[in-house]
């Protein structure tokens, strides 16, 4: 396995924003890889909705244990949400390390309070004061073992305070060592300019399905404002319900097999080669399927 620190350090050393697909499980993260991305993202949010769970009560545990599988299977720059850090400074130390231990490339720590609140899904969002996260940066900060390990702060403050503020928060968040910065425009116009004022690279989400009515450019055009990142925090969620949840309602209501069988083994063969039975499938004829003399 490749070094994911190192790898995703040397690509945003080079010119040209990295699409991070977020992903909630190891085959969405393979189906990425395969799809050519050059690193993913674990979202709360779909983490949360894959487990059935709101994203505020997500445990530290099923995140960092998650993440890992994800590593595994993609062989990838892994990096995830962490939320609020789990707590207050001392917790996000522990935090930090076991994500790290995991092989994750980096997390984000986000400006909002801790317990976080489900009401946030609604847009009601509670942020700490800039004091509060500066020493939750800090300690994330000194917590890695690795100093190439990726911490970004995102900020919610654009939401809740108005662009001004956010751009002031980030400018002490970088301060504290951050090495890069999400924020959530309210606007085309704040998006464009966000990249400018902040003295470090940014991170955009272009949020499918948000009911908030942030803006969603292409990733052409968030290259060209400057973004380093962008991340699609619920495109593969979305999908992969609405796919899923399509082809059960039409067997329930017919009660018929699929009518594109060819197509259905063909997908079911491309699926098996992603998994890598084939490998297995050779393991097992050398050893324990080997024929009798």
């Amino acid at each position: 396995m490749q070094d994911p620190v190192g790898a995703l350090r040397e690509r945003m050393a080079r010119p040209g924003t990295i699409p991070c697909p977020i992903v909630y499980s190891p085959l969405t993260g393979r189906l990425a890889r395969d799809a050519g991305f050059e690193m993913v993202g674990v979202g709360g949010y779909a983490l949360g909705a894959n487990l059935m769970t709101p994203e505020p009560l997500l445990t530290l545990t099923e995140c960092v244990e998650n993440a890992r599988r994800i590593v595994i299977a993609t062989n990838l720059p892994v990096v995830v949400d962490a939320g609020a850090g789990f707590g207050s400074p001392v917790h996000v130390q522990r935090t930090v390390r076991e994500f790290e231990h995991a092989g994750v490339a980096g997390i984000h720590l986000e400006d909002q309070i801790y317990p976080k609140r489900v009401h946030y899904h609604k847009g009601i969002e509670h942020i700490v004061s800039t004091e509060e996260m500066v020493e939750k940066l800090q300690a994330a900060v000194e917590a890695r073992s690795n100093p190439d390990f990726l911490i970004v702060a995102r900020t919610d403050a654009m939401a809740t305070d108005g662009y001004d503020e956010a751009i002031r928060r980030a400018a002490h968040y970088v301060e504290a060592g951050a090495d890069a910065i999400l924020v959530w425009p309210n606007s085309l116009e704040e998006a464009r300019r966000a990249p400018t004022d902040i003295a470090a690279p940014t991170v955009y989400g272009v949020s499918e399905g948000n009911r908030l009515g942030r803006p969603r450019p292409s990733v052409a055009e968030l290259e060209s404002m400057g973004y380093k990142i962008v991340r699609n925090p619920h495109l593969a969620t979305l999908s992969q319900y609405r796919a899923v949840q399509a082809a059960l309602r039409q067997w329930k209501e017919s009660g018929e097999p699929s009518d594109e069988p060819e197509e259905m083994i063909r997908i079911r063969k491309e699926l098996e080669d992603v998994i890598g039975l084939e490998a297995y499938y050779a393991l097992e004829r050398r050893t324990v399927e080997r024929p009798a003399d």
